[in-house]
C-alpha cells in the first residue's frame, strides 16, 4: 500500500541565511527528518522540491551553496527531485504528472516557508483534488510586515498561513498525532 507523497519543500542551505530573519519552529528539521525516516521505512513516495531563483540575489541563486541541500535533506535514490522557479511546486508540469503515474490522492507536506511555498503548493494540490496534510510544527517561516506595514512575527505569519490552508486547501496536523496515526497503516 502506498500512503500519502511526502513534499519536503525547499531544505536547501540559503533557507538559513541570517537576511531572511527571524523564524519559528526551531525544532521544524528535526520533525521533518522523523517524517521522513518513516517515508523511508515504509518505502512510500518522497518528492524533494528544491527551488532554483532566477533572481542573482536570491538565497536560492544556482551559483552559490544556498541552492545545495541541506546535508541531512539530500534526496536518495529512488527519491523524486523537482525544482521549481516559483514558490508553487506544481507550476512546472512535472509534479502532477509524476503524481498521476504514482495513482496516489494525498501529500504530507513540510518546509519552509510555511507563507510562501507551502502555502502556495498546498492550495494548489488541494484546487487539484489532492488530500493535503500541511504538518504544523514541521514548517517554518519568518517574520513580515503585512500590506498596512505593520511587523508581523513569524509565528503570527506562520498560524495565519495555516487559517488560510485548514479545513478549504488541506488538513493541518501536528507532528505527535500524525505520526501515530501513520505508524499504523
Amino acid at each position: 500500500m502506498i500512503g500519502s507523497v511526502l513534499f519536503v519543500i525547499d531544505q536547501q542551505k540559503g533557507i538559513d541565511h541570517p537576511k531572511l530573519g527571524v523564524r519559528n519552529n526551531p525544532d521544524a528539521e528535526r520533525v521533518m527528518l522523523s517524517l521522513l525516516a518513516l517515508w523511508r521505512a515504509k518505502k512510500w513516495p518522497i518528492f524533494h522540491i528544491k527551488h532554483r531563483s532566477l533572481e542573482v540575489g536570491s538565497v536560492f541563486w544556482p551559483k552559490q551553496q544556498g541552492f545545495d541541500h541541506k546535508p541531512d535533506f539530500v534526496p536518495q535514490a529512488g527519491e523524486c527531485l523537482i525544482e521549481k522557479t516559483v514558490p508553487c511546486a506544481f507550476a512546472n508540469n512535472i509534479t502532477q504528472s509524476r503524481l498521476q503515474t504514482l495513482a496516489v490522492t494525498s501529500i504530507t507536506i513540510v518546509g519552509g516557508a510555511t507563507n510562501n511555498s507551502i502555502e502556495s503548493t498546498a492550495r494548489t494540490a488541494g484546487n487539484l483534488g489532492y488530500q493535503v496534510t500541511v504538518v504544523d510544527d514541521a514548517c517554518f517561516t519568518f517574520a513580515k510586515a503585512d500590506y498596512e506595514g505593520q511587523l508581523r512575527s513569524a509565528p503570527q505569519v506562520h498560524a495565519m498561513s495555516l487559517a488560510n490552508l485548514n479545513g478549504e486547501y488541506a488538513t493541518v496536523r501536528h507532528s505527535h498525532e500524525y505520526l501515530a496515526y501513520l505508524k499504523h497503516m
